[in-house]
């Protein structure tokens, strides 16, 4: 297969590969596609893509190969089929791993002749082409560069830094954030659900309260920078005697209480160390004792 330099290639064809290929295609972009289970493809080739017998045959086809696959494992074992093809091409993955797994990836592009950049995606595939779409790179900045107007069609990029786990180390971490505020979402809903309140009910409330909590996240994070805690207005102590209070409530009301636990232990352990006038974000201290 011939390339031209605005051909996009798309390795995978989940939901979030289909997606990607949808708006390269809808921009007028020559688009070549694979997926392990080519009948996948069938709307994408209504729409203009060329389907590859194989990755080697579609990664030859596009200066540009986007890899979508299920995880950074499948991610590697369909790059090493393709090893002899990669040479000169901008390889751009955004399938979800850790940090490790995106340097690994990226340390494999440049001894096979290929560069390298990550990519974060935060959208759900309904999004991808949208102004509701956003993605975080790093890795090579003449990738990110050369490829900036084609990548930014599918939602606002932001470029973090030549390290290619860079984006992966934001990405864990804002979704280990999201994963915790969901839990206590569980959690309180379940709670409310003991005295017939439904979660539709509750949910406006919590919306309501959080939305006026969240502004205490950049004045944590600017303590946590700086290791300067003194600043008591949410202080440990305050706050290990009001968890412990809800963990009672909710152990009361039949409601496990294991979202909770581990906060509270990170509390304990700094108040038990003397820091209990401190403020809450000190709690960051007890993970890092941890390390």
């Amino acid at each position: 297969m011939s390339t031209t330099p605005d051909h996009v290639t798309v390795l995978g064809l989940g939901n979030l590969g289909r997606a990607l290929a949808e708006t390269f295609l809808r921009h007028g972009h020559p688009t070549t596609v694979w997926n392990r289970d080519a009948a996948k493809a069938d709307a994408l080739v209504a729409a203009g893509a060329t389907v590859a017998p194989s990755a080697a045959e579609a990664i030859a086809a596009g200066d540009l190969v986007i890899v979508a696959l299920l995880d950074s494992t499948v991610a590697r074992q369909v790059l090493a089929t393709a090893a002899a093809a990669v040479a000169g091409r901008s390889l751009v993955n955004v399938t979800s791993g850790g940090p490790e797994d995106a340097r690994a990836l990226a340390a494999w592009a440049a001894e096979h002749g290929a560069q390298y950049l990550h990519g974060a995606v935060y959208a759900v595939p309904q999004t991808i082409g949208t102004t509701e779409s956003s993605i975080s790179y790093s890795g090579s900045e003449t990738v990110h560069q050369r490829s900036q107007s084609r990548l930014d069609l599918l939602g606002k990029g932001t470029f973090l830094g030549a390290d290619a786990g860079l984006a992966s180390s934001y990405d864990v971490a804002i979704l280990a954030g999201m994963y915790g505020m969901i839990g206590g979402f569980l959690h309180a809903t379940a709670m409310a659900a003991t005295a017939g309140v439904r979660a539709t009910e509750l949910t406006p409330m919590l919306l309501s309260w959080l939305a006026d909590a969240f502004p205490a996240l950049s004045t944590f994070a600017s303590e946590i920078d700086s290791g300067d805690y003194t600043d008591g207005e949410s202080s440990l102590a305050m706050n290990q005697a009001g968890l412990a209070t809800i963990i009672r409530a909710s152990q009361e009301l039949g409601v496990p209480a294991g979202t909770l636990l581990p906060i509270k232990d990170l509390i304990d352990r700094q108040i038990a160390d003397g820091h209990g006038a401190a403020s809450l974000a000190r709690a960051v201290e007890s993970f890092r004792n941890d390390a």
